[in-house]
Parts: C-alpha cells; sequence; structure tokens
C-alpha cells in the first residue's frame, strides 16, 4: 500500500502541471485567432474582393460582354471540355491505383506510389516541356504524328495530357490512404459468401470510399480549371482553339483588357468558391 503512494501524488501533481501546458488565456486565443483572420484576410478575401470589384469596376453591361465574346466563350467550353475529360480517366486510375496499392501485395509497389507523387514534384511548365518533345513537330514521335495527319501539339489533345500529368495524383492520394486504413476484411468476407469482385466493390469498397472519392473529383477538377503553366507550354495560345479561362486571361490582361481579364477570372473564381463549399459539404456528410 505505501509503494503506491508516490505514484498517486505523481499522477495527482501531474495533472495540474499538464492543463497549465495546454490551457492559455483568453488574450492569448484572441491574439492568435486575429493573427489568422488577419492574414486570411489580407492573402485571400481581399484579392478575391479586388477580382470582383475590379471585374463589375464599368458596370454589369461590360462585364457580361467580356463574358460572352466568342473567345472568352471558346475559352470557357474548352475547359468545361478539358475537365469532362480528365476527371473521369483521374477517377478510373485513381480507383485503380488506390485498390492496388491498398488491397495488394507485390513488387514495386513502393515505387509505384513514387511515381504517383511526381507530378506534385515536377514543374508543370517541365512536364509540358515534356510532352512537347515527345509530341511535338520535332519531337520523338513527331514525325510519325504529322505523317498520319494527328496533332497533340497546340490542339485540344496535347491541352487533356498536360492537365492529365498535373490532375493524376489528387484522387488517388486522397483514395490510398483511406482504403489502407480501412483494410480488407469487408472485402474479404463478401468474397468467401460468394460475392464477385465486381459486387463487392460496388456493394462494400464504394460506399466506403464515396467521401473520399468526391473529395478528391473536386480538388482534380479546381486543378483543372485553373492549370496554366503545362496548358501554356503545349497550347500555342490560339484564340478561340486552344485558350482555355487562364491563358484568356492572360492574353487580355497582356493586352490592357484589365476589366475583360477580371471579369473572366471571376468566373474562375467563382467556381473555385462553389468547390470549396461542396468540399465542406462533403467534409460535414463524412463526420455525420
Amino acid at each position: 500500500m505505501a509503494g503506491n503512494i508516490p505514484l498517486q501524488s505523481n499522477t495527482v501533481a501531474a495533472g495540474p502541471r499538464l492543463t497549465n501546458a495546454i490551457t492559455e488565456s483568453q488574450g492569448i486565443k484572441w491574439l492568435l485567432i486575429g493573427i489568422a483572420l488577419s492574414f486570411l484576410g489580407l492573402v485571400l478575401v481581399l484579392p478575391l474582393a479586388a477580382i470582383f470589384m475590379k471585374a463589375f469596376e464599368q458596370g454589369a453591361t461590360v462585364f457580361m460582354a467580356a463574358i460572352i465574346e466568342p473567345d472568352a466563350l471558346a475559352a470557357i467550353r474548352l475547359t468545361l471540355l478539358v475537365v469532362a475529360i480528365t476527371v473521369p480517366l483521374n477517377v478510373i486510375f485513381g480507383l485503380a491505383a488506390s485498390w492496388a496499392i491498398a488491397k495488394f501485395e507485390f513488387k514495386g509497389k513502393n515505387f509505384l506510389v513514387t511515381i504517383i507523387d511526381l507530378p506534385f514534384a515536377v514543374s508543370p511548365v517541365i512536364a509540358g516541356m515534356i510532352f512537347v518533345l515527345l509530341f511535338g513537330a520535332q519531337g520523338i514521335f513527331g514525325p510519325w504524328l504529322g505523317a498520319n495527319n494527328i496533332k497533340i501539339i497546340f490542339a485540344v489533345p496535347g491541352i487533356v495530357l498536360a492537365t492529365l500529368f498535373v490532375t493524376m495524383p489528387f484522387v488517388a492520394r486522397e483514395l490510398i490512404p483511406l482504403m489502407q486504413s480501412q483494410g480488407r476484411a469487408e472485402e474479404e468476407a463478401a468474397l468467401t459468401l460468394g460475392a464477385n469482385g465486381w459486387k463487392t466493390f460496388l456493394l462494400i469498397t464504394l460506399p466506403n470510399i464515396k467521401w473520399g472519392l468526391l473529395y478528391g473529383i473536386i480538388l482534380s477538377s479546381a486543378r483543372a480549371v485553373g492549370e496554366f503553366g503545362a496548358v501554356s507550354v503545349v497550347s500555342g495560345h490560339i484564340r478561340g482553339l486552344t485558350n482555355t479561362m487562364p491563358l484568356h486571361v492572360e492574353i487580355l490582361y497582356n493586352e490592357y483588357q484589365f476589366t475583360a481579364a477580371f471579369a473572366v477570372a471571376s468566373m474562375m473564381s467563382i467556381f473555385a468558391l462553389f468547390t470549396l463549399i461542396v468540399k465542406n459539404i462533403i467534409e460535414w456528410q463524412a463526420l455525420k
């Protein structure tokens, strides 16, 4: 009994010290909150507000004229087309890669994970140059492509490939840790009970990863809309044909058409805010 007394004393004595270590005064708490809010206001809120103020500087009529201008509409359509192509491909790749990495053991598994992370480390401009080296007129496959009248660089296929390169990791990177944390017990039980692989995926795996999958889709879509570096290299900046929304904003800005440039930029900002709202809704649903 006497041997337990020092242990109890130490436990009781440690409680206040731990509480004091993690409890700050109200002044410190509000100071930290103020610093965080001030930083967000200066870096995020104020620039976004400035974009919309500049976009509507000359009135709604000028704003709408900049949006419905033929080159602007072409840029919007091309951006949406690229998103519509790249995001489903990212979903297919992300599901396949995450399933393989999380559910199976094989040689080269760590190497595959490293390759998936490669677009995070490589500059988008370098990614664009890689595609020019491969598919440009003087590239490795350029002569064959030219002989068969197939155009990739300075055309929509090149823009899709460049966007696909920079957005490829987002879905996979959301799903890999999620699937790894869930383990394989439920899938193995379903297979033991006679379910085939497709039914197991639809009824067991997909419901378990649906929020992570949607989150990855949102991130991939937002990245595809805003991609500039890689697309700039492979697009050729052809008005009405190969200009996405970021490239169109750059051209308008360089031509001193500031109101039109900010009008198109505001459309991209609206999409970014929409994706942010959807992301928060998904996070809230995932916690329910």
